[in-house]
């Protein structure tokens, strides 16, 4: 990409690295001049590369708690976005899985979408956030407006392109939306994660951010009666209800820093991924420490793992096909019976197919696409 482009990236949220938030930090790498606007930014949450730029956030990041209940703040967000307006860039890049796609750019300006998953918390997990009592019903018109918006400003005339982060996401994305998208898979640091070489100690691990869709308590619900140990890391909204109701054999480490998850991840016998994930970044950086994964066979892990008996290719994990403690108990019991058949070499080379490198490569051939446009009108 040429360095003299003005690009402005757009991303819902800054209150935490998680897996949009690091895709975030390697469009910061492409694009290191680029402004970026957001809704709600607590500065020193996230990574020094996305901290180093000009951030303009709405309105919304001066409430006061807006850094802790943002998700509460949802019938206020497409006005929030709303009150943007992106102009004298070359190119505006939106990483958004909520409404940072609604961004309102100056005609003619190419705007590429990196689509993590169209508004969760009105498709696909409306029933995780929202439940099915009191709170779904009255929520019914708010749901309705919300759905129109986000299907309003997700056509050609507000967006030029939607890459989407997986094939799953894709099919949501022609569902929702009624268009086609590209698949680049996020980009995952294997350089950073590796096996360490050594047998991995007696514990599995799961990382969690305790929200409904990541389903830690039915994980944690398994290991009851099982000998088995479960280490937990990360912290969220849900983890204190979690952490009372688990048995003696599961441990709670909070959050931790890049360096210990590193080691987590090579120590274990397996990461446990108990959630149906948009793509799962967390399942590929478990994979280039050549630890196994025990999957929930839905969503992006279908395509980051490859189970026993797929055609010629090492299997990097398995699946369970029913969200409940007893379909994952099952998996782990299998898992220990076939413990030795998971190559850690070859669960490694898997996930090499997830690099930065790769990521910034393929995303240089999709912008390049819509860019000369704009880079020929500011030559």
């Amino acid at each position: 990409m040429p360095r003299s482009l003005r690009v402005a990236l757009v991303h819902d949220w800054l209150t935490g690295m998680r897996g949009g938030e690091r895709v975030l930090d390697e469009l910061c790498a492409i694009f290191p001049d680029a402004d970026l606007y957001t809704l709600i930014h607590v500065p020193g949450s996230v990574s020094r590369r996305i901290e180093a730029r000009r951030i303009v956030a709405s309105p919304l990041s001066r409430l006061p708690g807006a850094a802790r209940h943002y998700r509460k703040l949802l019938p206020l967000l497409p006005w929030a976005i709303g009150r943007f307006r992106l102009e004298g860039y070359d190119l505006v890049l939106s990483v958004s899985h909520a409404v940072a796609k609604g961004v309102r750019v100056a005609p003619g300006t190419p705007h590429v979408c990196y689509c993590l998953t169209p508004m969760r918390y009105v498709w696909d997990q409306i029933d995780a956030y929202l439940g099915r009592g009191p709170l779904r019903v009255l929520s019914v018109p708010l749901v309705a407006w919300l759905r129109r918006w986000d299907r309003r400003t997700s056509g050609p005339d507000r967006i030029t392109k939607v890459i989407a982060i997986s094939e799953t996401v894709r099919a949501r994305v022609r569902e929702r939306w009624a268009r086609d998208a590209d698949v680049i898979h996020p980009p995952v640091d294997v350089e950073r994660i590796r096996p360490d070489g050594q047998p991995p100690d007696p514990f599995f691990l799961m990382v969690g951010a305790f929200v409904p869709y990541k389903r830690e308590a039915l994980a944690v619900e398994a290991f009851r009666g099982v000998r088995a140990e479960l280490r937990v890391v990360g912290d969220g909204p849900l983890r204190a209800a979690v952490a009372a109701r688990a048995p003696g054999n599961v441990r709670f480490l909070g959050r931790v820093n890049d360096a210990t998850l590193a080691r987590l991840y090579a120590r274990c016998r397996a990461l446990v991924y108990p959630q149906e994930e948009d793509f799962g970044i967390v399942a590929v950086e478990a994979q280039a420490a050549g630890r196994p994964v025990i999957a929930f066979g839905r969503g992006g892990a279908a395509e980051t793992v490859v189970p026993p008996g797929a055609g010629d290719r090492a299997p990097t994990g398995l699946f369970f096909d029913e969200p409940t403690p007893e379909a994952l108990r099952d998996a782990l019991r299998r898992f220990e019976a076939d413990e030795k058949r998971f190559d850690p070499a070859a669960v490694r080379a898997h996930a090499e197919r997830f690099s930065v490198a790769r990521f910034q490569r393929e995303m240089g051939a999709a912008l390049s696409t819509v860019v000369p446009v704009a880079a020929g009108a500011a030559a």
